[in-house]
């Protein structure tokens, strides 16, 4: 039976169950034949969750990139490997075939080489959607650095922070972006960055807009011309398993954000095991994923999983609704697309629309459609299912994390039935379990808890860099031997897990985690904020969206501007990814006796669920509840 290629629902059953029974063995054998290594291992698995210490193929040697590129050369040389759509129509998309993208990924090692970064060392990379963020990427990657790609939405406040910490002394950028009709000056924010980042001593500069920039003089440097002098082979950095491979910031509940860091060996085995079954990716498929590389799912699921199984995968770097509503339908038409993976937030905005954009375009080629980033609602999924499917393609429901690095929990096409909103079950090797409020497993189906992973698979991140005890307090305290993933679920009576949300103060909004408390500090520095708090409250496009509660220092000093002020703020220090879509100015917050503040009654506020409250009797001020009722907005 070839375990790497799940095609029934016995086969499914009969992997699973060898993957919880013997782990070890399996992992070993999809590791032994389906990849190259420079040498095996010598211990498949040595893992202890209390001290957050998870080793895979220990003792192997390998590179990612010789399994994502050398080794389709022989035979698939010339098929292509990323077709690259710009984000105005009326350019030419780019097929960059699997030897010319080695090429240009050796080009690229060189260059960084030549700039003395060696293994080990960490590269920021701060790219909008364009092959040289892909080819950046598998560079690093070849010579063994250590990148750490930062969404090219944040604040140069927010990149300055990722910079700091990882302790990057180079960061590769672009003159600019262009998304819809904006044109993003992305190298005045790294120079802004910079002002607050002494470490960085070259930034190198992709010509993407054409604009004119300012080089600072021995620190900037055109990309062009160094790539063209560039040689074309570079050998590829032999690296042990558990060396990192990247470094991906996340927001937290609390603190800085987390730099999850993943390793080469388990990453790369899991990643391209749940790509290859989970979308049921054929030879010749073409495949597309909507993500920014920013994000866990561009890593795991536009570059590195797909590469690794040859296939064809698109890199888009528009919006959906430019020039109209209609580009993802243009682009499944044009290039004939099998596999369509997006994020509920999309789906809800492309279904609000109506299905006036689709009915002109044939889409008949797909075959799997996927959601990612957040739990789908009911009418999104079932327009998705009717209207882009026609009612004859899987959805699959994807539940993952940054942390995971991979797909933990999804239906199979043909093989596990999708159900509206319900991830389904388990993928294989992974070990799901439901904790109650006690800290006990919960046995029984047909019931909700916090969901929890009870053994290591390849993919978990292995640590927060420079703190590793941030690492083991977070998701390996709360309960014992376990991996908490911060959510909750309910799990059927026939045993579908469905995602229920955060159970901390992380906000998905447009599949984006916004730890709260990061928002607020940045409120909080407005000179007339005495004090904020942040919740959700669920919104018809981004599934949920962030309402701030704010009190000012002085109720009477108000300008019509205070609240685009803060807004302001909360754009340039993080983003605008994380502005309030609403915002109510109190006299005071309602607080526990001990001077808490009450989020779960600001939260039923926000959903104008007033009937719910609870008992506000005990509160150190009810009045404060019944001020803010009277003034909310609706």
């Amino acid at each position: 039976m070839d375990k790497y290629n799940i095609s029934t629902k016995d086969q499914y059953n009969s992997i699973y169950k060898d993957s919880i029974t013997n782990p070890e063995e399996f992992w070993s054998e999809i590791a032994s034949k389906n990849f190259i290594w420079k040498n095996k291992w010598d211990t498949v698995l040595k893992w202890d969750f209390k001290q957050a210490k998870v080793n895979w193929f220990q003792g192997a040697k390998l590179n990612i990139t010789e399994n994502c590129l050398d080794r389709h050369l022989q035979d698939n040389s010339e098929k292509t490997a990323i077709i690259f759509e710009p984000n105005n129509p009326k350019d030419s998309s780019e097929k960059i075939t699997y030897r010319s993208l080695f090429e240009r990924v050796c080009k690229m090692s060189n260059v960084l080489k030549e700039k003395g970064i060696k293994k080990g060392d960490r590269v920021c990379i701060y790219l909008p959607m364009i092959p040289e963020l892909a080819i950046s990427v598998l560079a690093c990657a070849r010579i063994g650095a250590i990148h750490s790609v930062i969404f090219a939405g944040f604040s140069s406040n927010a990149l300055a922070t990722r910079i700091n910490d990882c302790g990057s002394r180079i960061v590769i950028t672009s003159d600019g972006s262009y998304r819809g009709e904006k044109i993003i000056d992305l190298k005045g924010i790294v120079d802004d960055a910079l002002s607050e980042c002494k470490i960085v001593d070259t930034v190198l500069v992709v010509n993407r807009i054409n604009s004119k920039i300012n080089l600072v003089d021995g620190r900037d440097i055109l990309l062009k011309p160094l790539l063209k002098n560039a040689d074309k082979y570079c050998d590829a950095e032999i690296m042990d398993a558990e060396d990192p491979l990247f470094i991906l910031y996340t927001s937290g509940s609390t603190g800085k954000p987390k730099g999850m860091v993943h390793s080469c060996a388990g990453y790369m085995v899991y990643t391209a095991y749940t790509f290859k079954n989970i979308f049921q990716y054929q030879p010749n498929n073409i495949y597309w994923c909507t993500a920014d590389i920013g994000w866990i799912t561009g890593h795991s699921y536009i570059l590195y999983g797909p590469l690794a199984n040859c296939a064809t995968t698109i890199m888009f770097e528009g919006v959906p609704s430019y020039p109209d509503f209609g580009r993802f339908w243009d682009i499944v038409e044009k290039h004939k697309v099998n596999q369509f993976y997006t994020a509920p937030t999309a789906i809800r905005a492309l279904a609000k629309q109506g299905i006036k954009h689709i009915i002109d375009k044939d889409i008949s080629s797909l075959k799997v459609l996927g959601t990612v980033g957040e739990p789908i609602n009911e009418e999104a999924w079932n327009w998705y299912d009717k209207n882009i499917g026609k009612n004859k393609c899987p959805i699959v429901d994807t539940w993952w994390q940054t942390e995971t690095g991979g797909i933990l929990i999804s239906s199979i096409p043909g093989i596990i039935d999708s159900k509206p909103t319900f991830a389904t079950f388990p993928f294989v090797g992974i070990q799901p379990v439901l904790m109650d409020s006690e800290s006990n497993e919960i046995i029984d189906n047909d019931v909700v808890g916090r969901l929890c992973i009870k053994f290591p698979w390849p993919s978990i991140a292995r640590t927060i860099w420079g703190n590793h005890q941030r690492y083991v307090n977070t998701y390996f305290s709360t309960f014992n031997n376990m991996y908490f993933t911060g959510d909750g679920a309910y799990r059927d009576a026939d045993g579908n897990f469905r995602i229920t949300g955060r159970v901390d103060d992380v906000i998905i909004v447009s599949g984006h985690n916004l730890g709260t408390a990061p928002i607020e500090d940045v409120i909080n520095e407005h000179k007339n904020v005495a004090e904020s708090a942040i919740v959700g409250f669920p919104h018809e496009i981004k599934g949920n969206a962030l309402y701030g509660f704010v009190t000012l220092k002085d109720s009477s000093n108000v300008s019509d501007n205070t609240k685009d002020e803060i807004n302001k703020l909360i754009s340039d220090k993080i983003g605008p990814i994380a502005k309030l879509d609403k915002m109510q100015l109190t006299e005071a917050l309602p607080k526990t006796r001990s001077g808490k503040i009450m989020r779960r009654i600001l939260r039923k506020i926000a959903e104008n669920d007033f009937d719910n409250l609870g008992d506000i009797s005990t509160l150190l001020n009810p009045e404060a509840v019944e001020a803010i009722i009277k003034n909310n907005i609706r």
